[in-house]
């Protein structure tokens, strides 16, 4: 997790996996950091229940981000000296560098990130390093870094789903007059173009994005200046380091600002839902590729070959999206789980939030990055579509509404063209293929022109409801989509 969650960083260079000191044995003497009022040495039991290095180390860059806002504030105030805080904000720089480098050697009697950190900061700077935790605690630490991670991974798996929508949408203005199925319940229903259908799936990415919009919000906010629970008596500025940090103001509460994860708990629903819309479009991968279908073809680039069957060609990139879908409502509910019961304010369950914190976002957007890909350069198949519309079937609830628009109540339209349909099926005939006599059999409101209805393209022309099928409105949905995602481009 930590390798694949430092790949995702703009602009630095992908570390090699972490180095830990050498593993301990029962006899080894573990020394956690956190046992000013203990006696003695923790045992090694603990400290290997304890540690989370190997999780939260993904969490440097917003940590060090963090601690520079703040010794930076701490000198601003008079709290420390000007020239040390110069001094501890440069080599943060440097800390930062070694983590990115991979040149940090953990240890796991330092438990975590924010003690690996500080360690170093020591080794540059010697006792400078101990004015940096003045009016700060672990837990509005811990809170800050988490909440900046937040920040982050939305802005990043909103410009993937930015880009599969982009990649639906110019498929879809390609397929503007490429007609097939709607399907309810997996089975043949009313006829629809490619586009939107193609479009359906954009409008749950939006809401997808609207939602880490939301998220993203409401995380801004900086928990820094509540200390363990209760503040601090110092003199912080707390407006003044969340505005250094990019945040829009600060929490309101300390008991609750060190025990929120709400913005964990959020992010992790958007992502899982938003998996779940992938792993829906994944699904109709599969079956568009399958010979059942016929609908699409995946470029080689995006399909596999089996290892033993040669003329496989499997949609792994569709099955892929499926399974991650799988994961990502695990790591919700695993969440939701710990933050359930937990009484004010900070409790250590809370460490077990960044196993499926850290990895939720980069999920989305190596997921959407992959569909979008397959998307963009698959072949669809118009002649496959517009043969699988069938011979009239897709076309009943027109037939029904021709008696509507005369007068008829639904209700008995709707039984007469059930006849209609058992008819034609009793006698192997296609609906679009019985006469105008046998249809007036079945309705004296039937007359010649109900033949009419049996034409596709002529009953997507006539639905022209906003949000509905027909040509114009698809083009204006496609127009809509095309503005909005060139004014919200990332």
């Amino acid at each position: 997790m930590l390798a694949s969650r430092l790949r995702m960083r703009a602009k630095e260079k992908a570390p090699p996996q972490p180095r830990f000191a050498g593993r301990r044995n029962s006899g080894d003497k573990a020394k956690p950091v956190s046992r000013a009022a203990l006696a003695g040495e923790a045992d090694p039991r603990l400290v290997a229940l304890s540690v989370s290095i190997q999780d939260d180390a993904a969490l440097y860059a917003e940590d060090i981000r963090g601690s520079q806002a703040h010794v930076t504030m701490l000198a601003a105030r008079g709290i420390v000296p000007k020239a040390v805080a110069r001094r501890v904000v440069a080599a943060l720089d440097r800390v930062r560098a070694e983590f990115a480098a991979g040149k940090i050697r953990f240890d796991p009697a330092l438990e975590d990130v924010h003690t690996h950190v500080e360690r170093r900061l020591g080794e540059l700077v010697g006792k400078d390093a101990g004015y940096l935790h003045a009016g700060r605690s672990r837990n509005d630490q811990v809170a800050l870094d988490e909440r900046l991670f937040v920040v982050a991974a939305c802005e990043r798996a909103d410009a993937a789903l930015a880009r599969l929508q982009r990649a639906l949408v110019r498929r879809g203005r390609e397929h503007e007059r490429t007609i097939l199925p709607g399907y309810t319940h997996l089975q043949r229903a009313q006829p629809v173009s490619l586009a939107h259908h193609l479009l359906a799936h954009v409008e749950a990415l939006g809401r997808d994005r609207e939602r880490l919009a939301e998220v993203r919000r409401r995380a801004a906010l900086s928990p820094l200046g509540s200390g363990a629970l209760a503040g601090t008596t110092l003199p912080l500025d707390r407006e003044a380091t969340a505005a250094a940090l990019g945040l829009a103001g600060v929490t309101q509460n300390s008991l609750d600002a060190v025990s929120d994860r709400d913005s964990a708990v959020e992010l992790l629903f958007a992502c899982a839902l938003a998996a779940v819309h992938l792993s829906r479009l994944g699904e109709e991968i599969v079956l568009w590729t399958t010979k059942e279908f016929g609908f699409m073809t995946l470029a080689d680039a995006f399909a596999t070959g089996s290892s033993l069957m040669p003329q496989k060609k499997n949609p792994d990139v569709g099955e892929l999206a499926r399974g991650r879908a799988g994961r990502a409502i695990g790591d919700l509910v695993a969440l939701l789980a710990t933050v359930k019961s937990l009484p004010l304010s900070y409790n250590r369950d809370l460490q077990e939030d960044k196993r499926p914190l850290l990895g939720a976002a980069d999920a989305v957007v190596l997921t959407a990055d992959a569909v979008a890909g397959a998307i963009d350069t698959a072949t669809f198949h118009a002649d496959r579509m517009e043969e699988a519309l069938g011979t009239g079937e897709a076309l009943a609830t027109d037939a029904a509404e021709y008696l509507v628009e005369r007068g008829v109540p639904f209700r008995e339209a709707h039984e007469a063209v059930g006849r209609a349909a058992a008819f034609a099926t009793a006698h192997g005939r296609p609906l679009a293929r019985l006469t105008a006599a046998e249809w007036k059999g079945f309705h004296p409101r039937f007359e010649r022109d109900v033949l009419r209805c049996f034409d596709a393209r002529r009953s997507l022309r006539r639905r022209e409801l906003v949000g509905a099928p027909g040509p114009r409105q698809v083009a204006r949905q496609l127009s809509r989509w095309e503005k909005a995602l060139r004014e919200r481009k990332r």
